[in-house]
């Protein structure tokens, strides 16, 4: 008799850190990181400031990425394949009105970590995982004041995806301790996070340990 197939588990649903869009002490910024870093598993780190010139975005990855490599989080920079590349970035996340996938893997090579924002859009997503993105965004799941958005996907969005497509998914969008759960739950094999945690009313160390154990009880 035939041995059914054995599906290995999911791993974890894991934090994925996103930068304030403004970061007016950089120096001050990485002490903070570094805090925050050490307090528990991150997976990733998304610079994204916005607006910022390229100088600025520069300066940001150089005092930041080195704070992140020391805890083996990978850097990745919003929007910018060509700033990514430059910098030695280890990835680029690019939005639908940005570069192309093909452009963004063209610049920065076959190894480079490329995320593509898919809103609520399993279409969007499916062609993203087939043209070669290393993951997928969904969101915003619930308000967020991070930046403006207009698509609202169901969690289940993540369940489907889940159970359909190999290629890793992000829930990104007003994810909180409070929520984070039922994203993981639902199929998420990441958690985008940003305000909820450089404003955590005690701190982005306390802010990532919450989300630890959150996700530690989700799995």
């Amino acid at each position: 008799m035939a041995r059914e197939p054995v599906v290995p588990p999911r791993p974890p649903c894991r934090l994925y850190l996103i930068t304030p869009p403004e970061i007016a002490d950089l120096a001050a910024f990485a002490r903070t990181l570094e805090a925050a870093l050490g307090a528990g598993d991150v997976a990733a780190l998304q610079i994204r400031l916005k607006p910022a010139d390229d100088a600025a975005i520069v300066a940001a990855v150089e005092a930041l990425a080195p704070v992140a490599r020391a805890r083996d989080v990978a850097v990745l920079l919003n929007d910018r394949p060509d700033l990514a590349k430059r910098t030695g970035c280890d990835g680029v996340h690019i939005g639908q009105g940005d570069a192309s996938l093909a452009e963004a893997r063209r610049l920065m090579g076959p190894d480079a970590m490329i995320g593509v924002t898919c809103h609520d859009s399993r279409e969007l997503a499916m062609d993203a995982a087939e043209a070669g993105a290393d993951y997928v965004a969904f969101g915003a799941f619930f308000p967020t004041g991070t930046k403006e958005t207009s698509h609202r996907p169901d969690p289940e969005i993540l369940t489907i995806w889940q159970e359909t497509i190999e290629t890793p998914c992000v829930a990104i969008g007003g994810v909180t301790p409070a929520n984070a759960g039922g994203l993981a739950r639902a199929g998420a094999d990441f958690v985008a996070v940003c305000s909820a945690v450089w404003s955590h009313p005690e701190g982005p160390a306390a802010a990532v340990r919450e989300f630890n154990q959150v996700l530690a009880e989700s799995a």
